[in-house]
């Protein structure tokens, strides 16, 4: 029986996944922070580098369950399959995706999917207009970007509440006073 919360909070560039990560790190016990970034190959071969990855990532996460620590990321495996759903690749990897999820859903924790965006999207232009933004090189930080981006992770969001209802799926609207944000976590997570 799980004793411990497995958080993956995704969205797109500009949704505020390093302010929400780092408030929940620091307010709820025991947990340990991660942050991705995939990869940057979008070859044939980014796809091989990014499955073993993955696939690498689940079994440690296998590793932690029920040592009562909170594992939280800030992305994971689904960025990947964004990316590719929007092009950004040279390859698909809905087929690596499926089996990830499939074998995510499993895991032994309390399980959140956590979706940011923003309901007001002009609002990425003003977020995405900071100088300290580090660049991904196939995806550079431009509010149409995020606006796409954010259809997909909200699509993505959808069809895992329809086929795992083990997973507890939340999307959070992050463009509003920050502090009605960390009410609606609290409230969701249960701390």
């Amino acid at each position: 029986m799980a004793n411990s919360k497995l958080i993956v909070v995704e969205g797109a560039q500009g949704a505020g996944k390093t302010t929400v990560t780092d408030f929940l790190r620091y307010s709820l016990s025991y947990t340990n922070l991660y942050r991705l970034c995939g990869t940057s190959d979008s070859s044939i071969e980014g796809k091989k580098k990014a499955e073993e990855m993955y696939i690498n990532l689940l079994e440690y996460i296998k590793k932690m369950e029920n040592k009562s620590i909170n594992l939280l990321f800030d992305r994971t495996f689904f960025t990947e399959e964004n990316y590719c759903r929007l092009g950004k690749k040279d390859y698909t990897f809905t087929d690596v995706y499926e089996k990830l999820l499939e074998d995510f859903s499993k895991l032994d924790f309390e399980i959140y999917y956590i979706t940011l965006y923003l309901e007001d999207t002009q609002k990425y232009h003003t977020r995405l207009d900071r100088k300290d933004k580090a660049a991904f090189k196939n995806s550079k930080f431009e509010a149409e970007n995020s606006i796409r981006q954010q259809e997909v992770y909200l699509k993505m969001a959808d069809e895992i509440k329809e086929r795992y209802p083990n997973i507890k799926v939340i999307n959070i609207a992050n463009d509003r006073d920050f502090e009605e944000t960390k009410k609606e976590l609290r409230k969701i997570i249960g701390y």
